[in-house]
């Protein structure tokens, strides 16, 4: 996990949780560092909602320990919208608009650091404020339940999903708010999605959660590379080059597929390396691909390995 960040916001440790006989979550392990952008990723049915529920005391666990900003989950109402979530499916009263949900909701908040106004216009939803919420899109839903979130100053905030039922444009709002209250505001997030490709564009770290498990957890700049880059090399000469390979520091020859390509595991700047290297053992090069390494790339070599071994 990314060190520099500071100290846990969130810490499980051991969590256990089965309905009936069925393990839902098996001895999980996860620290949300201070200031930190966490991405949770998993299949479905991989346990992602359950260990949300279970950090926030809606609930309860068989065993282990869960630490939110010093709190237990049954004493999380004690820190008065310092940790709040929001899940998959808004929960805003259908038959109020949406400057009255938001309101309503300062009524309810301690210490109120925006306007139901202000809330709007930083989530793009004035000119639905006189809209019921159940005539909202899903989208602007969410929109709203993010407005009504952020009229206090949470230092936590969770997000399950934040990106579905949300436009291009709506998802690039929503990217842009959490960069912009993580720099600002030191809000941390705890974000569970399966859209990777948003979450390796802002997260600092990631967990992907498989089968109960935390399979692997850490920066997303090392997790990338673990993921590693791949090249794809065709030549006339495969035996000669696959032999060169071998000598080359960082290069590792995978197999070669049945179109011929050789596959190569390596880095962006040792393909350069490589590629210069055949050209001085006079190698001829008919094509050569370099395949960036990516979380979804990551996910898929993880959670297939653990297909297979089943």
């Amino acid at each position: 996990m990314n060190e520099s960040i500071g100290a846990a916001a969130i810490s499980v440790s051991g969590l256990n949780k089965t309905y009936g006989k069925f393990e839902v979550i098996k001895n999980l392990d996860l620290e949300i560092q201070n200031k930190a952008i966490h991405g949770l990723v998993g299949l479905n049915g991989s346990g992602k909602t359950t260990t949300l529920e279970c950090i926030l005391g809606l609930q309860p666990s068989n065993s282990g320990t869960i630490s939110v900003i010093g709190q237990k989950p049954e004493t999380l109402h004690l820190t008065q919208g310092r940790v709040v979530a929001i899940f998959d499916t808004p929960s805003l009263h259908p038959n109020l608009t949406v400057r009255q949900c938001l309101k309503h909701a300062s009524l309810l908040c301690n210490q109120i650091v925006r306007t139901p106004i202000e809330a709007e216009q930083l989530l793009g939803i004035e000119q639905f404020q006189n809209f019921k919420i159940r005539n909202l899109s899903l989208g602007n839903k969410r929109r709203a339940s993010i407005a009504q979130a952020l009229l206090g100053k949470p230092e936590v905030i969770i997000l399950d999903e934040p990106f579905s039922g949300l436009d291009a444009e709506g998802v690039n709002d929503v990217l842009r708010l959490i960069t912009r209250l993580n720099s600002e505001e030191n809000t941390t997030f705890l974000l569970s999605s399966h859209q990777l490709p948003y979450l390796e564009q802002i997260c600092t770290d990631i967990a992907i959660l498989h089968k109960g498990s935390i399979a692997i957890d850490g920066d997303v700049n090392s997790l990338l590379k673990t993921s590693g880059n791949q090249l794809l090399l065709k030549t006339p000469n495969a035996s000669l080059a696959i032999s060169v390979m071998e000598t080359v520091e960082g290069v590792e020859y995978s197999h070669t597929d049945t179109e011929g390509y050789l596959h190569v595991q390596m880095t962006a700047a040792e393909s350069a390396k490589l590629n210069q290297i055949l050209v001085e053992k006079q190698i001829p090069v008919a094509e050569m691909i370099l395949q960036r390494g990516s979380l979804g790339k990551l996910f898929r070599k993880i959670t297939n390995e653990e297909r297979e071994q089943r």
